[in-house]
């Protein structure tokens, strides 16, 4: 069974597995992989199957991640599944694992530190993919890996994927990855977001959950020296909670600013909570895409 750590504790030469029902939640923990990897100067290879690969960069750029100078240097390699790594309508295992190995072969020879994979699994829930070509790949991983050098993440979507195959997953790796959650419910998620720092929240906010959100509130001004509040996908949110976050952007120092991305909706109600008076709070109206 993999063990659970946060994404910044992936060690050199891992092979950890991402699980996730919310598609911003795995771009933010990829950002923190791939910011890491291009920070400790390694190349960074993402094999994408469901975001159009100038999309990915777009996305790692709204996370603080200087995605488009990094692929414009060849750091950074953002590739569709398809054309970048399958290569054919009927991919195999060993077709995949060449491909890795050639990649590792050139980030050594370009004089990288090292080489990280960000691959997402989704091809192998395509309606002509054969089932134990997955299987033959992460096995197959373990070989790659013996030579160092190398790590990877290896990304899941709960909704394509059954349980039996989720298992397995959880079970071939190393590591697994996850945000610290604070709350969810099937209306309100309440995590901690890593790059930039912060916290997210998404769903409907409202007083019934005051509690928790100050304690998310708390400990992201404890721990992050210029805190982002990302709001884009909450629906709604009512005058207790605006307020709570307004009030939390006034307990900061002087030099320490909080940031709130949200849409139009939840930034109407924050600006009536006087957000906008606030020194130390920075509103960003970015609807969700």
């Amino acid at each position: 069974m993999a063990e659970l750590v946060q994404v910044q504790q992936v060690p050199a030469g891992g092979h950890a597995c991402l699980t996730f029902t919310d598609a911003d939640e795995r771009l933010d923990l990829l950002a923190v992989f791939i910011g890491d990897g291009l920070d400790a100067g390694a190349r960074v290879v993402c094999y994408s199957d469901g975001i159009p690969p100038a999309v990915f960069v777009d996305e790692l750029t709204h996370r603080s991640v200087p995605a488009t100078a990094a692929a414009e240097h060849g750091q950074l390699v953002v590739a569709d599944c398809a054309a970048g790594w399958l290569g054919a309508d009927t991919a195999t295992a060993e077709q995949m694992l060449d491909a890795v190995r050639g990649q590792a072969r050139s980030a050594a020879e370009a004089g990288f530190s090292g080489l990280r994979v960000a691959a997402d699994m989704a091809w192998a829930a395509r309606p002509h993919a054969a089932a134990h070509e997955l299987l033959r790949f992460e096995h197959g991983f373990r070989d790659v890996l013996t030579g160092g050098g190398l790590t990877t993440i290896c990304q899941y979507d709960r909704s394509v994927f059954d349980p039996v195959t989720l298992a397995f997953a959880a079970d071939v790796h190393g590591q697994a990855v996850a945000a610290q959650v604070y709350h969810e419910d099937p209306l309100l998620r309440i995590c901690r977001q890593y790059r930039p720092a912060g916290i997210r929240i998404a769903g409907e906010l409202d007083f019934r959950h005051l509690d928790v959100l100050q304690q998310a509130l708390a400990e992201t001004l404890r721990l992050d020296e210029c805190p982002q509040v990302n709001l884009r996908r909450l629906r709604y949110v009512d005058g207790t909670c605006a307020a709570a976050i307004v009030r939390a952007a006034t307990q900061l120092p002087a030099g320490r600013r909080m940031e709130v991305v949200c849409g139009s909706l939840p930034a109407t109600m924050l600006r009536l909570c006087g957000a906008d008076t606030v020194g130390s709070a920075r509103l960003t109206v970015r609807e969700a895409t």
